[in-house]
């Protein structure tokens, strides 16, 4: 059974940074696309990063670029989401996910409980 581990989201204050790990059991991101989305209850989900395990290329989405930056850590496994100047508006329960098929399609097969991240002004 595929399972993602996350951890890093909280409370914090506009402006200010928080970093979102992730890891697979029973897969390795060095070999599947991964990233994150993120849902308000009651809204769609909302692509937020994406991490090319073909050629290292990031995609973000729209309202979070230039802010978010996604990495991975080949030798722990693990993707990185570092989330800098922070609005109200990114708060949401943040989802780490695999991909399936390029990040372009922002298509997940495989998702984690979610965890959320919480922004206040």
């Amino acid at each position: 059974q595929l399972v993602l581990e996350e951890s890093g989201g909280g409370l914090v204050q506009s402006g200010q940074s928080l970093r979102l790990s992730c890891a697979g059991s029973a897969f390795s991101f060095r070999y599947y696309n991964g990233g994150w989305f993120r849902q308000v209850p009651g809204k769609e989900r909302e692509g937020v990063a994406c991490f090319s395990t073909s050629d290292g290329n990031v995609l973000y989405g729209d309202s979070v670029k230039g802010r978010f930056t996604i990495s991975r850590d080949d030798a722990k496994d693990t993707l990185y989401l570092t989330t800098n100047s922070l609005k109200p508006e990114d708060t949401a329960v943040y989802y780490c996910a695999k991909f399936q098929g390029p990040c372009s399609d922002w298509f997940y097969d495989v998702w984690d409980q979610g965890i959320p991240v919480n922004v206040s002004s």
